[in-house]
């Protein structure tokens, strides 16, 4: 359904400047996140709306939600639509076709005159660097790592999924934390305090009963885990250190690989960490952060949050976006 309003790119007054309005949007498992923002590279206003899951089977099914989310973006801004650019980054739009069936609907929407889809891991890395050279590291339910040489060339490593990769992820953090319960259930396993937080967690009375809960828990409900896996290594438990240390392990694993795969290195490239896990303050950084510190690549650590949804409406500004409709 096309949304009402002007046929031009939208123009807000503040202090009586004419402005355009650009949104960018994070969407991922848990929550999706707008902004909006205008062509000085400002940040007007701040939305969020539920989860965005891009099904391959039916892509442009969150359309709906990404075009509620941008109007909600554009009116607290000041403004109405169309936006003059929207750019979505979205877990799961690596694929053209994906990309193009989500275009589609959204420009069926009408919100914005120029559109452009990537994947929340392309948003992140120009936030943190725009089009320049470095590496970004994501571990939130899952885990990805995304980069660009010095030459220009861009890689990824990660990013399989569930079933195929997602290590070091919150996700993967949750289920070795149930099988490490089901081990010590068994006597196979050393005892660890995860079980009672497992059963507190699923709020179930038996660790027999953890098979049923899994088996219908999102990744999202099992990747809730990690926490309190981070917390319980911090306080001693052995198994959840060992979780945690394997982890770490796998995540500076997906730097190393994709440094040498961008390398030759003149100068060491920066790296950011992003993601619910290790971003600033996040349960894993600091692991992280010691492993890289041991075992990682020549780096040099970016410090600051890295923010998908303004590298999206940063995107957004970017003068290549194609005009829809």
């Amino acid at each position: 359904m096309r949304r009402p309003g002007p046929s031009a790119p939208d123009r807000t007054r503040r202090k009586g400047i004419v402005m355009e309005l650009f949104v960018g949007i994070d969407g991922g498992g848990s929550k999706t996140n707008a902004v909006a923002m205008n062509a000085g590279g400002e940040v007007l206003a701040r939305a969020e709306g539920g989860a965005t899951l891009i099904r391959p089977e039916a892509p442009g099914a969150g359309a709906a939600l990404l075009a509620d989310l941008t109007e909600r973006a554009v009116r607290l801004a000041g403004g109405s639509l169309p936006a003059a650019g929207l750019c979505c980054a979205l877990a799961g739009a690596g694929r053209e076709p994906v990309r193009r069936a989500l275009a589609a609907e959204l420009q069926r929407e009408g919100v914005a005159v120029r559109l452009r889809i990537v994947t929340d891991a392309e948003a992140a890395f120009y936030d943190a660097f725009a089009d320049g050279p470095g590496i970004l590291l994501i571990a939130g339910t899952g885990s990805i790592v995304w980069g660009r040489a010095e030459d220009g060339r861009t890689a990824r490593a990660g990013g399989w999924g569930a079933l195929l990769g997602d290590e070091g992820s919150g996700y993967a953090l949750g289920l070795a934390a149930l099988r490490a319960v089901a081990r010590a259930h068994d006597g196979r396993g050393e005892a660890t305090s995860l079980a009672a937080t497992a059963l507190a967690h699923a709020d179930v009375d038996a660790p027999e009963a953890l098979i049923a809960w899994a088996a219908c828990a999102s990744k999202r409900e099992i990747a809730a885990l990690a926490p309190a896996v981070a917390a319980a290594a911090e306080n001693g438990d052995a198994v959840a250190r060992r979780i945690v240390e394997e982890a770490a392990g796998e995540l500076v694993a997906h730097v190393a690989a994709l440094h040498d795969r961008l390398g030759p290195w003149k100068t060491a490239p920066g790296l950011a960490l992003s993601g619910g896990l290790i971003a600033p303050g996040g349960p894993l950084r600091a692991a992280v952060v010691e492993a890289l510190r041991v075992h990682g690549p020549a780096c040099t650590l970016a410090e600051g949050k890295v923010d998908a949804a303004r590298g999206a409406a940063s995107l957004a500004r970017l003068p290549t976006i194609p005009a829809v409709g």
